[in-house]
């Protein structure tokens, strides 16, 4: 399987704690750890974790953070490509918190608000395989790979994890958007042949344009559940040769592994123990 991934990479400073703090209120952590994050980076991982080639195309740059986010992607098998790999700026830096006895987190996230234009035409070389997964976070990159994988015929996924403008360009190129419960779109927008609707630990729905339905999510004790929807989304790219309810499925039994280990990266030997 070859899964081209574009979008967000950050750098996560994970800090496990008992309780997460009120306002003005200081705490202790129990853990802390470093690891690169991002829809798309955290997707990558996944696939790599299952025995796939994950391409991720995305913004780190020069800046030191940048490094440890690029040598934790390639310690677990992602090839990244820079799109400003000069780039002197910081790359957006998440701070998380994950409350110990329950997996529940809060993340505050700067995102790539402050990521300049850059000339995606530049990585679209890379598009081919499988599947290509988009978070749609970096919007001409976004779009670049989406029309070149449309001219190649390999599916596209969009990770709709919230409304962003360039939706309104980007959806017609779409094949799958694999949404979260808070995803809002304006009406009449939201016209892509497949749409699931992800939402923790309730049931996944699904609609297509001959059927509609939902998958059960495996029950499990939650430990983390930072960044599980990530990989819930790079489980459902790898999974692109199934047919759609078994996808689905393989990747809700991915996903709860997933939470079922706490740290940013405990989960990926288990993973690997699912490869199809």
């Amino acid at each position: 399987m070859r899964v081209v991934l574009a979008g967000l990479s950050t750098v996560d400073l994970v800090q496990r704690v008992a309780e997460l703090p009120s306002p003005g209120e200081k705490v202790q952590s129990l853990a802390v750890e470093v690891a690169a994050g991002g829809p798309a980076a955290n997707a990558a991982v996944t696939v790599a974790a299952l025995g796939g080639e994950a391409i991720l195309l995305t913004v780190l740059g020069a800046h030191p953070l940048a490094s440890l986010a690029r040598a934790d992607l390639e310690a677990y098998g992602v090839r990244v490509v820079d799109a400003l790999p000069s780039r002197v700026s910081p790359p957006p830096v998440s701070a998380v918190s994950v409350r110990d006895s329950d997996g529940e987190r809060t993340v505050v996230s700067h995102n790539a608000a402050d990521v300049p234009d850059f000339p995606a035409s530049s990585l679209v070389d890379e598009v081919s395989g499988d599947c290509v997964l988009l978070d749609g976070h970096h919007p001409a990159l976004a779009l670049a790979v989406a029309r070149r994988a449309r001219e190649l015929g390999v599916p596209v996924v969009l990770d709709a994890g919230s409304w962003k403008p360039v939706l309104t360009e980007l959806l017609p190129l779409v094949d799958i958007a694999a949404c979260s419960a808070h995803f809002r779109a304006p009406d009449g927008v939201l016209e892509v042949p497949v749409v699931i609707t992800t939402a923790g630990a309730e049931p996944v729905r699904y609609s297509t344009v001959d059927e509609s339905g939902t998958v059960p999510v495996p029950e499990v004790e939650a430990a983390d559940t930072l960044g599980a929807g990530d990989v819930w989304h790079g489980a459902f790219a790898y999974g692109a040769r199934l047919p759609l309810v078994e996808r689905i499925r393989f990747a809700n039994e991915v996903a709860a592994e997933r939470v079922w280990h706490a740290g940013p990266r405990a989960w990926v030997p288990a993973v690997r123990e699912m490869r199809k």
